[in-house]
């Protein structure tokens, strides 16, 4: 009996150091992906989302301010006229 037990003892230790293995390769496995996932982004020189906000305020400061100098064009066009 005690035979069994030590044979069920070593047979549990093996499929817990197989767990463990197995959870330590999925872990690897994750950052070697986000890496390269990283690495791939980086090469395509994409934007951040803070970069594309400020260059998206400035073309919308931009618009404003063409559309302030057409008003006032148009107005002095106005006045020339008359």
């Amino acid at each position: 009996m005690q035979t069994r037990n030590k044979v069920l003892d070593d047979i549990s230790q093996l499929m817990t150091n197989a767990m463990g293995v197995a959870q330590g390769a999925k872990e690897e496995a994750g950052t070697a992906m986000s890496s390269l996932v990283d690495r791939w982004l980086a090469d395509r020189d994409f934007v951040t989302r803070e970069e594309f906000d400020a260059v998206r305020a400035m073309a919308q400061k931009a618009r404003e301010e063409n559309e302030a100098l057409k008003a006032r064009l148009d107005a002095l066009e106005g006045h020339d006229r008359a």
